[in-house]
């Protein structure tokens, strides 16, 4: 904790790139993980379920498990999140880069975000690219379908489906310029989002994750706790 302090108080960019494993303390399960939904049994294996081709041959199917499964509305940010957004108040973070869709990083005060994966709040017809809010989704009795016919899809990036170029582009400069990069709660195993490591090229490279992940060895500082925890801690240390 000592030196992930002095890291922290010697940088003024700092840039935090996490994954499922920043939710899960809010009550989201990750996918991975031995309880996460990879471990789930279903009539089809999750990554085909929220694929694009299932989403377009199977509509209906998609959206009952999409609502079941990747909505969690009633989830509150944790330690990990109020942390990092109260780091970007004093002025040392400049980019929370997140794979997860839930939208909490925002809901904690984050202004600058960078969501590779979508957000489940944002969602637009297919066809005349209207708007619509996380509840049009919600309460729909089954395919939520626009004022003009078309179905309303969430705003989030499906297997079969890329990144926005945009949002990638974003992310590998912000990393690009940080003087130091904190990396929680995220495997690095799932490209092409794990690989805007590589455009850190500090010396500030922190590892906050309970498992092993490729990176290790490469990171000046691994810490194998409780996200929520060692960020709160960090944070309230540096005032």
């Amino acid at each position: 904790m000592e030196q992930l302090k002095s890291m922290l108080q010697a940088a003024s960019a700092i840039v935090f790139f996490g994954g499922a494993g920043v939710s899960t303390e809010s009550g989201i399960p990750d996918f991975r993980s031995a309880d996460g939904l990879y471990n789930e049994r279903y009539a089809y294996p999750p990554e085909v379920m929220l694929s694009h081709s299932f989403f377009v041959a199977h509509t209906e199917e998609f959206f009952r498990f999409y609502r079941e499964k990747m909505i969690y509305s009633g989830a509150q940010p944790n330690p990990a999140h109020r942390a990092l957004a109260e780091l970007e108040a004093m002025g040392k973070l400049k980019a929370v880069i997140t794979q997860n869709i839930d939208g909490l990083h925002t809901l904690a005060g984050s202004k600058r975000v960078l969501e590779l994966h979508g957000s489940v709040y944002r969602n637009y017809c297919v066809r005349c690219h209207a708007a619509y809010p996380l509840e049009t989704v919600v309460q729909a009795e089954a395919v939520p379908v626009c004022a003009c016919g078309g179905v309303i899809k969430p705003d989030v990036v499906l297997y079969e489906e890329g990144l926005d170029p945009e949002v990638l582009q974003d992310s590998a400069r912000a990393i690009e310029e940080a003087d130091a990069l904190i990396i929680g709660g995220t495997s690095l195993n799932v490209y092409p989002a794990a690989g805007l490591v590589r455009y850190y090229s500090g010396d500030k490279l922190i590892l906050i994750n309970k498992s092993a992940t490729p990176y290790d060895a490469r990171a000046n500082l691994v810490i194998r706790e409780s996200i929520g925890e060692v960020l709160h801690a960090a944070v309230a240390a540096l005032h």
